[in-house]
């Protein structure tokens, strides 16, 4: 009666742990489901906002081209100006820089 009394403790403790390893791996299948599962979240997230930063890159992009255009015309029109200026301060003065060479090329020293 002992024996077969210490039969089935052994049985019974045989079942379980074969029920304890089922539950650790339905847990461990479930862990890994579970991380494959955060794992596309986190990827599918990550694509969505790169995408708007991209857009985002994009939009600021396009806004600071069509500025770009206007300030080429507006430096071409400062830079034609100034060198309208140069050409004219130029005219205004080169017969006095002339002279004042002419005047040094000339003059002897001893």
């Amino acid at each position: 009666m002992e024996s077969s009394r210490g039969q089935n403790g052994i049985q019974l403790l045989l079942a379980a742990e074969q029920e304890a390893q089922q539950i650790v791996n339905a847990a461990r299948n479930a862990k890994l489901s579970r991380l494959k599962q955060a794992k596309e979240e986190a990827e599918r997230e990550a694509a969505e906002f790169r995408a708007q930063m991209e857009a985002e890159f994009q939009r600021k992009l396009a806004e600071s081209s069509g500025d770009s255009g206007a300030n080429v015309k507006r430096l071409e029109k400062e830079t034609d100006a100034k060198i309208q200026h140069l050409k004219t301060e130029a005219e205004r003065i080169s017969s006095d820089v002339v002279g004042m060479l002419l005047k040094h090329v000339t003059t002897v020293r001893y």
